[in-house]
């Protein structure tokens, strides 16, 4: 018999999310908690807004907390990617 532990997100006595590792878990309760704060200062803003597009929103901002926070120090999301080279593979197929 396997032993499997989960972590389950609980707000409000409804389930929320379950998780195989405490620090996903954590992870979720905390973005929840951002969300959660997020959603009234959301709320006071003169935008017409539905509340659950202002519940969307606050979810979405604390979903991408990271970017968030780069855009509002004044930070530019977009990254210089250079491309990779191409690793040649040996053809089996060619004749010897």
């Amino acid at each position: 018999m396997a032993v499997i532990t989960q972590f389950v997100v609980v707000r409000e006595g409804v389930e929320k999310m379950t998780f195989t590792s405490k620090k996903e878990a954590d992870a979720y309760d905390k973005m929840l908690d951002i969300a959660d704060n997020l959603i009234p200062f959301l709320s006071k803003s003169d935008l017409d807004l539905e509340e659950k597009d202002i519940e969307k929103l606050g979810f979405f901002l604390a979903q991408n907390k990271d970017d968030l926070q780069v855009l509002l120090k004044g930070g530019s999301l977009e990254k210089k990617v250079t491309p990779k080279k191409a690793v040649k593979k040996p053809d089996s197929k060619e004749p010897k």
